[in-house]
């Protein structure tokens, strides 16, 4: 870091940013779902498409986010594009746990919790794996990350 008070990383404006996620979300909702999810690899997470249940509206909610897969669980980062406050999807997930992600081989039903103690902090090493600047962006928020466990559930 600089002693200009320079961050350490940067991020793309929030216009920039929001535009990505509809753009991404339309290119999933085109093609059907064939494009605009995929699984992870050794050194790149995952893109699933999250359903949730709106807090206020109670109405189906949609939203591509980033996941890693943790035994048969699935993980993801609440973290809003690194921005203030929690993103929708999360605060939903808070409200009505019950959710269904879809993921290149299908559909799956899942309920969602907080990693809390040791679990968080192995699942944070875990995502601090594939980039190293993670804790650089987290420092950009003003409070911790979530780390979001969608476990699965019967239908």
């Amino acid at each position: 870091m600089s002693n200009l008070g320079e961050k350490s990383v940067k991020v793309p404006p929030r216009w920039f940013v929001r535009s990505f996620w509809y753009l991404h979300r339309g290119l999933y909702r085109v093609t059907g779902g064939r494009i605009g999810t995929w699984r992870p690899k050794d050194t790149r997470w995952g893109a699933l498409r999250l359903t949730t249940t709106g807090r206020r509206t109670g109405r189906e909610r949609g939203v591509i986010v980033a996941y890693l897969e943790d035994g048969p669980n699935l993980t993801a980062l609440a973290m809003n594009g690194w921005a203030d406050g929690e993103p929708a999807w999360w605060l939903n997930l808070r409200e009505h746990p019950e959710a269904k992600v879809d993921l290149p081989g299908g559909p799956r039903p899942v309920r969602a919790r907080e990693a809390v103690g040791a679990e968080r902090a192995r699942l944070w090493d875990l995502w601090r794996g594939l980039d190293g600047k993670l804790d650089d962006y987290a420092a950009l928020r003003s409070r911790p990350t979530a780390i979001v466990v969608l476990e699965p559930r019967p239908e």
